[in-house]
């Protein structure tokens, strides 16, 4: 007995045509959109055009990671639509095969979308890093040069510096300072008159320095250096230069280690537990949505496709609302920050379902 028959390819050639074409389609739109609200900035930064169109190329895989789930429900609700309006959903019934049975291969569509949108969630970060490059938005303002700033790195750990040069990879007057939650991750304060990099090994060679390190309330531990190496300082010194990165631009190892260490020096990190449930929950939505779409497309043969179009549309908008409310509420602490990034794909779910069980098969 053949598991995948002529229908079924027929169904997901069906489906991934207008799922490719909507993924596809949907982030070229925005780059677009985007390219035309700032072009003149990039002009004006004097950034090449083979940069510019090189940048929005690094740009796809980020807008492609929250277009995925509505690119799904386009492609669910017009093929199924499609099959409705055509009166082959109605034969394929006549012969004896059941509506689940008829959209098996849009859910194994889905399920391949699930893993897609993963793998453009690794993608993601060192894109977006790559397109800042390209439109020289870390590039300083702050030129070679930077003074009396802060840099929030990982670990929990603050770098505190008097001035930073690129060009020859030094530092003067660092501070290194990393706040505890009791004698096992005690606090420290490390010092130096000046730091400098190397190129080679990646890393910072501290001159001239001292350490403090306070496990508690009572106890110090105290002692200079003529030179050291930390090896938690691995940042370069064009990473200090530019502006912090976005939780969204972090991938999610690098979320639980930025996590774990602001936990244990006692900060909030709700927001970051939302950001981090989110790169999981958002691909695990394309499934979802298939769910629920499904049955919905049954109904459009009323409208056809103008119907098929604000139903997706309309369902798209409140799945993006949704995002950014539970993100905040969970960010505020309201709800657990890891259970609010799923809340939104919960509620299609259960919808999903109840709908599933009403059509007729």
């Amino acid at each position: 007995m053949r598991i995948f028959r002529p229908l079924d390819r027929y169904v997901f050639g069906e489906f991934w045509k207008i799922f490719a074409v909507t993924a596809l389609g949907f982030p070229i739109l925005l780059c677009v959109i985007d390219l035309t609200d700032h072009v003149d900035s990039y002009l004006s930064r004097k950034v090449p055009p083979a940069d510019i169109a090189l940048s929005y190329l690094f740009w796809i895989p980020d807008s492609m990671f929250m277009v995925l789930p509505a690119a799904v429900l386009f492609a669910t609700v017009f093929s199924i639509g499609g099959f409705t309006r055509h009166a082959e959903l109605t034969a394929a019934k006549a012969s004896g095969i059941s509506f689940y049975r008829m959209i098996a291969p849009i859910l194994i569509g889905a399920f391949l979308a699930v893993g897609l949108d993963l793998a453009l969630g690794k993608v993601v970060p060192p894109a977006n890093q790559r397109r800042s490059e390209l439109l020289l938005e870390n590039k300083a303002q702050l030129g070679n040069n930077r003074y009396n700033f802060a840099f929030a790195a990982e670990y929990g750990r603050v770098y505190k510096a008097f001035e930073l040069r690129t060009d020859s990879g030094r530092m003067r007057n660092l501070q290194i300072e990393r706040k505890g939650a009791g004698p096992t991750y005690p606090t420290y304060l490390l010092s130096a008159d000046s730091a400098r990099y190397d190129r080679t090994t990646g890393r910072w060679t501290l001159i001239n320095g001292a350490m403090n390190v306070v496990s508690d309330t009572t106890h110090t531990l105290n002692f200079t250096f003529k030179s050291a190496v930390d090896r938690h300082f691995v940042e370069r010194p064009a990473e200090m230069m530019s502006k912090q990165r976005d939780p969204h631009d972090l991938t999610y190892d690098e979320l639980t280690r930025f996590i774990r260490a602001l936990e244990r020096s006692g900060g909030d990190a709700n927001l970051l537990r939302v950001e981090r449930a989110l790169k999981i929950a958002i691909p695990a939505t394309c499934l979802i949505i298939a769910l629920f779409g499904a049955p919905l497309a049954t109904s459009t043969q009323r409208g056809g496709s103008a119907y098929g179009i604000a139903i997706s549309l309309a369902t798209t908008m409140i799945f993006l609302l949704m995002i950014q409310l539970t993100r905040a509420i969970g960010g505020k602490g309201v709800i657990p920050p890891d259970f609010a990034a799923w809340i939104p794909g919960v509620i299609f779910g259960f919808i999903g379902l109840i709908l599933l069980a009403r059509v007729r098969t």
